[in-house]
């Protein structure tokens, strides 16, 4: 159509983008957690304290990654397994803190379901 803004043309129209796919904010989270949890085992930091001094961390950041790894083995394995598509992130860190709040592994599963399943 003249003057309406589109028109017919030779070229096919671009083929739908791909994708962009990423692990998930919150797999990358638990991943540092394990990296920072052995680097203190291993003695390189003395505690928590001094790790996030040298990393520039607050104590209570640091506390709030390495709580990540009190969640149940299960609900781990599903989480390093999330990805991110084109910037959505599957689910909020702050989601996973309810979760961990929960003693036992039941619970954290009941609590897991409720919110990956949104």
């Amino acid at each position: 159509r003249d003057g309406r803004g589109w028109s017919f043309t030779e070229q096919p129209p671009p083929a739908p983008h791909q994708p962009v796919r990423r692990p998930a904010r919150v797999a990358q989270v638990l991943a540092l957690a394990h990296r920072l949890q052995r680097a203190i085992d291993r003695g390189e930091y003395r505690d928590r304290a001094e790790l996030a001094r040298q990393l520039g961390f607050t104590r209570a950041r640091i506390t709030q990654i390495l709580d990540l790894l009190l969640l149940a083995p299960d609900i781990q394995e599903h989480i390093v397994h999330l990805e991110a598509v084109d910037g959505v992130e599957p689910i909020a860190e702050r989601g996973l803190r309810d979760v961990v709040r929960h003693e036992s592994w039941a619970e954290q599963r009941r609590a897991w379901a409720s919110i990956s399943a949104q």
